[in-house]
């Protein structure tokens, strides 16, 4: 760590069973490991919540709506723990806190995490990103599509998302395992493809599987099936096996039975699934959309595919399947690149310079939480 350590607030209305949840946590663990103080603020019955407090991560539960409420509990909160610097991660949590900025009521470092590609309009982007002292991406391409709808690049900072080796390399619980073969049934021979994700293009897979001849079983972790899904899946060749898997806290297990990781979404900004996938030297297919281009090199360290083409995710899961060799070379590959160039420590360090950036914006004073017993 450099400098004096700091009381920061983590904050997101959301904290389900997902990548950024994880992202969250594992950040907040490792800052608190490096000596600071790290409060979690977010709905007290989730995902991030439960992990927060297993890990001795004290948790602030707070309701997200209505807003007028937020804060007003945030001032409190902000005061009475003398918050240093607090870290919004999601788009209520941004909001509330810009309005408290603007009333005065936030002299407080502010910094936003953007995890996903930005949908939100520049009528509203660019003002929250002139309000937060800075904003970090999670990977180039979420920076460059903040830069392109108007967010102000001086205060933005990429910061690339980083993996929990600790967590990846642990062992499999074996009630997990279970629970993932129970969930698959009887594979009868055939590779699996796990798709671990919320409801991203899912869809694009499946409509592939007639043009793909080596029988599969895909799991798709992580997600309720809509009617297009349940269609497609019902009606893919009887060679094939399509198995939906509702949101669950820990899908690690599914990636040590399966062949193939795949992530077939347009919209990512940098996907923890895939980066817990290719350090568990899993082979990768993805498409070419997003913060997939910033973390799998087409060829190198996986293959990535048109967004929306079946013919060609067909073709490269043909590829994949087909040729052992190669997918333990591309495995290997992806393995290497994200133990040395995502690691959890190298996202801690550079996000600790953005928060002591953020303070140096503020007006002088000494740091509120310098005086809080650790």
């Amino acid at each position: 760590m450099t400098g004096q350590p700091l009381t920061i607030l983590q904050l997101t209305h959301q904290g389900g069973p997902a990548g950024s949840t994880q992202s969250i946590f594992n950040l907040s663990q490792y800052l608190a490991r490096r000596g600071h103080r790290v409060l979690v603020g977010c709905r007290g019955d989730v995902l991030l919540a439960r992990l927060a407090r297993a890990a001795g991560l004290p948790v602030v539960p707070l309701a997200f709506m209505p807003r007028a409420a937020l804060m007003s509990a945030l001032t409190a909160v902000l005061g009475r723990e003398r918050v240093d610097v607090v870290n919004a991660h999601a788009t209520l949590d941004r909001r509330a806190l810009t309005w408290l900025r603007w009333r005065g009521r936030l002299p407080q470092a502010f910094v936003v995490t953007r995890r996903t590609m930005p949908l939100t309009s520049p009528i509203e982007l660019l003002p929250v990103g002139l309000t937060a002292d800075r904003t970090i991406a999670v990977s180039e391409a979420v920076a460059r599509a903040l830069r392109r709808r108007l967010h102000p690049g001086a205060r933005l900072r990429v910061v690339p998302n980083g993996i929990a080796l600790e967590r990846v390399d642990a062992p499999v619980p074996p009630h997990d395992l279970a629970a993932a073969r129970a969930a698959l049934g009887d594979p009868g021979g055939r590779p699996v493809v796990a798709i671990v994700s919320r409801l991203k293009d899912q869809h694009v897979v499946l409509q592939a599987l007639p043009s793909v001849e080596r029988g599969v079983v895909v799991a798709c972790v992580g997600v309720e099936p809509d009617g297009r899904l349940r269609a497609l899946a019902q009606s893919a060749p009887a060679r094939h096996r399509v198995v939906f898997v509702p949101l669950i806290d820990r899908p690690l297990a599914f990636y040590h039975l399966a062949a193939v990781a795949a992530l077939p979404s347009r919209m990512e900004g940098l996907s923890q699934a895939l980066l817990e996938a290719m350090a568990l030297g899993l082979p990768v297919v993805a498409s070419a959309a997003g913060g997939n281009r910033d973390l799998v090199r087409s060829g190198e360290t996986g293959l990535l595919i048109s967004p929306l083409d079946p013919a060609a995710w067909a073709a490269a899961l043909e590829q994949m399947l087909g040729d052992g060799e190669a997918s333990r070379r591309l495995g290997q590959a992806g393995r290497t690149l994200v133990r040395r160039e995502f690691t959890l420590e190298r996202t801690v360090e550079r996000t600790e310079l953005v928060y002591r950036e953020a303070l140096a914006r503020r007006p002088a004073r000494r740091l509120l939480g310098a005086a809080t017993p650790r």
